[in-house]
């Protein structure tokens, strides 16, 4: 009832309104049309009747789609767009089209487009952004179109896929994407597969080409050999001191994350301290322990010092660096994180760990640590502690890197304060 009040309302406005001046509107094979192409417009014009069904605006000089940009039509069944010069699709430009079911916006300069945009286009069953200078494209961007049989998005920018980006499109049958320049890394490998074992038309294959690493360029995904791809897998690891340590004022505080994956996964760093939260995306220190240039303090020795190795340093720990201590390491194909909780206590008193588990004297309850002749000894499994290097000689930066790889350091001394400070760390 409401879609009958509805066109009714669109009939008798679309009767008393005019015709925009450029264009020419009338009906043909059962469809009201407003044919505006070719005419040197810089601008949807306004005035169109609201029971439009088809607009075209064609071979015009269009500089971008603002917000509510056809507001006016909104029985949009079919809109033309191709040869202009639009280089932004705002937010809100097409959302109120949820009629359309053909969209072309071809041959344009189209590099900002409002993704979320389709998702009300439910009833989209062709789309055309091929000619465009598109990058990205969203995982979720297709999500709605259940009906869309036909996306072109060949002879754009486009260097990678999200994986899942096409499951959506169950009623899609042809896919245009040749000529765009894919990096061939592992994030393509899905696409590849995909491509060789739907029911979709792909034509032109032999053009949907790698044009890096510079090695493949030139090469068909079709025929690009396995990669060595694996998603990553962090451990955040924990060696014992080997050696008693005289007891002295200060100690700093070393943990290493063992990172693995094809490609090398990012490492990032997610700290929660009684003070807030501190994020870091290591490396943000040389192998001196000086901020790398465009690092907050550039140049200076940052609180937490993350090196390219896989290690964090904190110097002078105390109770504002306790807390729980995240890494988490991220490549084409997910991402894997391992976390570790840091606690001091004096001897002899009992207090909380950074989540509120009370522990006493020299023990804290789970898994952890606990000291024997100066010496600090795992308890529990090891798997998902933190290694912790002390550092009694030289500079604490050799605790930190002075192993080279990742996961490869030397175990190192732990220092304790002359307050007799036991570090306690429970892994989860």
């Amino acid at each position: 009832m409401q879609e009958l009040r509805l066109l009714c309302w669109a009939v008798l406005l679309g009767l008393a309104q005019a015709c925009p001046e450029p264009c020419d509107c009338g009906e043909k094979y059962g469809f009201q049309i407003a044919d505006c192409a070719y005419r040197d417009l810089e601008a949807v014009p306004p005035g169109f009747p609201a029971n439009v069904t088809t607009l075209s605006l064609s071979a015009n000089r269009l500089p971008s789609l603002p917000e509510g940009a056809f507001r006016e039509v909104p029985l949009l069944q079919s809109l033309w767009l191709a040869h202009n010069e639009i280089r932004v699709v705002a937010a809100g430009a097409l959302a109120s089209l949820g009629q359309l079911r053909s969209l072309d916006l071809s041959h344009n300069l189209i590099s900002d487009f409002a993704w979320s945009d389709l998702h009300n286009l439910s009833a989209l069953q062709l789309l055309k952004m091929d000619s465009n200078e598109l990058t990205f494209i969203p995982r979720d961007a297709f999500r709605s179109l259940r009906a869309l049989r036909s996306l072109q998005l060949n002879h754009n920018r486009l260097h990678a896929l999200a994986e899942g980006t096409f499951a959506p499109l169950t009623a899609l049958s042809h896919l245009q994407i040749n000529d765009n320049p894919f990096d061939c890394t592992c994030g393509i490998v899905w696409f590849k597969t995909w491509a060789l074992t739907t029911a979709v038309s792909i034509p032109e294959q032999d053009n949907i080409t790698c044009t890096s690493p510079h090695v493949l360029k030139g090469t068909p995904l079709n025929r690009l050999l396995p990669l060595p791809c694996s998603a990553p897998s962090v451990q955040l690891t924990y060696q014992p001191s080997q050696d008693g340590a005289e007891l002295r004022p200060g100690f700093v505080l070393a943990l290493h994350c063992d990172v693995e994956g094809q490609p090398a996964p990012q490492l990032h760093w997610h700290i929660q301290t009684p003070g807030g939260t501190v994020e870091i995306t290591s490396p943000n220190v040389g192998a001196d322990g000086r901020a790398l240039p465009g690092a907050l303090a550039a140049g200076g020795r940052p609180r937490f010092r993350a090196f390219a190795n896989g290690s964090l340093l904190i110097p002078d720990f105390g109770k504002l660096e306790e807390g729980t201590y995240s890494c988490l390491a991220t490549n084409e194909l997910g991402s894997a994180e391992s976390s570790v909780n840091v606690a001091l206590a004096t001897p002899g008193e009992g207090g909380e760990d950074a989540l509120g588990r009370r522990f006493h004297g020299k023990a804290a309850e789970g898994k952890g640590c606990y000291t024997v002749d100066n010496e600090v000894q795992p308890s529990g499994p090891e798997d998902n502690v933190v290694i912790i290097y002390l550092s009694r000689a030289g500079g604490p930066e050799a605790a930190a890197v002075g192993g080279g790889a990742p996961g490869k350091q030397p175990p190192g001394l732990f220092l304790l304060g002359q307050s007799l400070l036991l570090l306690f760390l429970t892994s989860f």
